[in-house]
């Protein structure tokens, strides 16, 4: 009986000890150490508590070809109730979960990865808070930067060419430009449509919206869905993908509802109307952001289309999105170039 009883205070002890700390996602403050949340077994090899569910959106958003792990948290007892065309309303007490890396090589996983950052979006009482934490050099912890930073970051991509950029980590007002509606930070990704993909769990592979319901974190779920596409799959349309992708990447902002609501260019999945689109669309203010073009697409020519010149750009007073990258995303511009190339008045 003894020996019982000290196993079972052994193992209460443990289940404590890697417990995910409700009271730090709710706090007035942020920790120092990404650690001190709990939300990893073992941080460095990103492996997560128990309670603690790995997800995927069907198409991601670009930043500099960085890979993205992404996971969400919702304490016991609770569940997040599903919204048409927007995010899951998660409880407080919740935490989405995203860790920025670059492979050492593409071409060789298991080689490993270099940790960047790890971003945390916190459901507080009074709404959500946004913070990141960046890895050290020794990838053993990552720590909170309020202020942001600059990593110099290097990678041997597929073809095998060495590439080198300078990944910058957010400060907290750069979040909430992407990360709001209505002038209050939320989440962007975690929408039922963008969720409907099937994802090798643990358990087995299953669709993530079945798995979210069978873990009791949602509380329901449309079974018809209109769902974006993967953009990087060629036998979809080159409508659906370059929608897709215009949507997770543009149209957090380009929305009636999002920082860049006053231009009427909306990006959404949702939109319809040809003008909001931005098809013989004038920009709202002229500037040097339009490159002396007229409209935001001209169809069938995409040299003489806004949208597809500041996907280009790497001017910080001209390119879209105007942070988030160093990069020009090569394949998604092609992508578009064609889109518009094919597009009909």
């Amino acid at each position: 009986m003894k020996k019982k009883f000290q196993f079972l205070l052994v193992l209460i002890l443990c289940t404590r000890l890697n417990a995910v700390n409700d009271n730090l996602i709710i706090s007035d403050s942020f920790p120092s150490k990404l650690s001190e949340f709990g939300f990893f077994l073992d941080d460095s090899a990103q492996v997560p508590h128990e309670n603690v569910i790995p997800y995927e959106l069907i198409s991601t958003l670009f930043s500099d070809y960085s890979y993205k792990q992404r996971w969400v948290y919702v304490p016991g007892g609770k569940h997040a109730e599903y919204e048409e065309n927007w995010v899951f309303n998660f409880p407080v007490g919740s935490a989405l979960i995203k860790t920025f890396y670059y492979p050492v090589d593409e071409r060789d996983p298991e080689l490993g990865m270099n940790l960047l950052e790890t971003r945390l979006l916190l459901r507080k009482e009074n709404g959500w808070e946004a913070v990141s934490y960046a890895w050290n050099e020794e990838q053993n912890e990552a720590y909170k930067k309020i202020a942001g930073k600059t990593i110099n970051v290097s990678w041997t991509d597929f073809m095998g060419n060495d590439r080198d950029v300078r990944y910058r980590v957010p400060n907290v007002n750069q979040c909430k430009e992407c990360h709001a509606a209505k002038d209050k930070i939320t989440p962007i990704g975690p929408k039922a449509r963008n969720l409907n993909k099937k994802f090798d769990f643990k358990e087995g592979e299953f669709n993530q919206l079945t798995y979210w319901m069978n873990r009791q974190i949602i509380d329901d779920y449309p079974m018809e869905l209109v769902s974006p596409v993967d953009w990087t799959d060629e036998n979809e349309s080159i409508n659906d993908r370059v929608r897709s992708y215009l949507d997770v990447n543009c149209g957090h902002c380009h929305s009636p509802t999002g920082n860049a609501n006053s231009t009427g260019l909306y990006l959404h999945l949702d939109e319809t109307r040809k003008i909001h689109l931005g098809l013989y669309k004038k920009p709202v203010a002229t500037g040097r952001g339009s490159g002396g073009l007229k409209y935001s697409i001209v169809p069938g020519k995409p040299d003489e289309s806004i949208l597809l010149h500041r996907m280009i750009s790497l001017d910080p007073g001209v390119m879209m999105p105007e942070s988030g990258r160093a990069l020009s995303h090569t394949e998604a511009v092609e992508m578009v170039r064609e889109w518009i190339m094919v597009m009909e008045d």
